[in-house]
């Protein structure tokens, strides 16, 4: 099984879609807007660990200045794929989760600390915060 094909197993399995079709236009959508939001080394960290074509999907955009907060993210997902927010937000944390899978506990702890507060639950972590 290839490594795209892996990836699109654990789409489906974390979003409980039933096509690979459903899977992978909701990869698509989320590495298209999550492209904008990445840059410096866990840009190119999580661009090494992508199957080929999905590098190509999340290596095409352009990163933004400052990524966008974890809702305006979602929303972003929503546009891309003409859906409603609760829809966007499943789709995103399904396959978010299956990135953090893919590139391991340190890279994903490396692009939380990266993204705006927020984003921790999308990738199917506790969004923890130290007391002051």
């Amino acid at each position: 099984m290839t490594r795209h094909r892996r990836l699109l197993r654990q789409v489906c399995t974390l979003g409980r879609y039933t096509t690979d079709e459903e899977a992978e236009h909701a990869l698509h959508a989320v590495l298209s807007v999550l492209g904008s939001q990445l840059t410096g080394e866990e840009r190119c960290d999580l661009a090494a660990t992508l199957p080929d074509r999905a590098r190509a999907v999340f290596a095409a955009q352009i990163p933004l200045p400052q990524p966008v907060a974890a809702p305006a993210f979602v929303e972003a997902v929503a546009r891309n794929l003409g859906t409603s927010l609760s829809a966007a937000r499943w789709d995103a944390s399904s396959v978010l989760a299956a990135l953090a899978d893919l590139a391991g506990d340190r890279l994903t702890d490396r692009i939380l600390a990266h993204l705006p507060r927020g984003y921790a639950l999308l990738f199917g972590r506790a969004d923890l915060t130290t007391a002051a």
